[in-house]
């Protein structure tokens, strides 16, 4: 856990806006003192959920795409130490952990350019060794009995989101991915678009359904291994939003008929929603609320494991709202965890 940097008491009070008469999320969450057995300390404490950040955009400059994924966790934070405390937010209920420090990495990437081969498999062989660190964490926080929620970097840490809750848990496990794209590229050194097909392939990730799928940005060759493999099913955003051929009632629905049957991680991929800064930000996607309906649905799941939220790059200007919106899913997640199961 050498990566590990815990939030410190010292950090959220200088973060906190407080007010008289109110209680802040920050003034209620656990946090840990130091990262010494931290197996036994996550699971002594009277928890569900533990939170912490993934500020890193090596996957996405892997993967030929947009950086600026790292900035998420701090947009994040700042906004969610700050929301209410009260019986809906239920803070008393989660750990913020801190976040795992990627900075050599991103150091690293600075001196390498997209346009050169060799510099983009060395940004891959960069994004192996964040997987180790990832898996590591997640596989800590599932042994212990916690709920992990992960936020920011590259959606190339779905991987370690997949693999550490496999590991932790001693079987594979299913995945829904609120995403444009399939993640699912060719096995062809670690990106952002083959995290899914690494835990795939490796036997860590058993069903795979994608929701929302965008059709302009999908090759043939994915679609046909999509439509012949029967662990692996999606349905389009045109299907649901342009043609409606089914609503978005039944095509919820359809992906819990596919993956809640067993233990299930939730992937909600930024570029997915309409006009939120990414990694590939979008003028056609689905509404926040949408985005928030399909979170409350899967999340109020029984089998459902963890919450992974990334792709979201904001800048200064619009950092703010970013962690309004990450806040509002990181609770929706908790509320619904919280309500009766169906």
């Amino acid at each position: 856990m050498e990566k590990l940097i815990l939030l410190e008491k010292l950090e959220v009070n200088n973060l906190l806006n407080t007010r008289d008469g109110e209680t802040k999320f920050g003034e209620q969450i656990k946090l840990l003192s130091n990262v010494s057995n931290i197996y036994d300390a996550i699971k002594s404490l009277d928890v569900d959920y533990v939170i912490f950040g993934l500020p890193e955009d090596v996957g996405v400059f892997a993967n030929l795409g947009n950086t600026g994924t790292y900035n998420a966790w701090n947009a994040t934070i700042k906004v969610l130490l700050n929301i209410q405390s009260n019986p809906y937010t239920a803070a008393n209920r989660v750990l913020i952990l801190g976040h795992l420090d990627f900075t050599e990495e991103l150091e690293q990437l600075s001196k390498l350019k997209q346009n050169d081969k060799k510099h983009i498999q060395s940004a891959r062989k960069l994004v192996t060794e964040i997987d180790k660190h990832v898996t590591d964490l997640v596989c800590t926080i599932i042994s212990a009995g916690k709920t992990p929620i992960a936020i920011g970097g590259g959606h190339n840490n779905a991987y370690g989101m997949i693999k550490g809750t496999s590991l932790g848990l001693k079987k594979p496990i299913n995945a829904i991915n609120f995403d444009a794209h399939t993640d699912f590229r060719n096995l062809e050194g670690r990106h952002s678009g083959n995290g899914f097909s690494y835990a795939y392939n490796e036997g860590f990730l058993k069903k795979y359904f994608i929701f929302g799928l965008h059709e302009n940005y999908t090759s043939t060759p994915i679609f046909e291994n999509l439509d012949t493999d029967k662990k692996l099913d999606y349905i389009t955003y045109e299907d649901i939003e342009v043609r409606q051929k089914t609503s978005f009632k039944n095509a919820l629905k359809r992906g819990k008929d596919h993956i809640c049957k067993n233990e299930f991680g939730i992937e909600i991929d930024c570029d997915a929603i309409i006009n939120i800064p990414s990694s590939a930000k979008t003028p056609s996607g689905f509404s926040v609320e949408k985005t928030r309906q399909f979170l409350h649905y899967f999340a109020k799941r029984k089998h459902v494991k963890y919450l992974h939220i990334c792709e979201a790059a904001p800048t200064k200007k619009t950092a703010n709202q970013v962690g309004k919106l990450i806040t509002y899913l990181i609770t929706d997640f908790i509320k619904a965890k919280n309500t009766k199961n169906e």
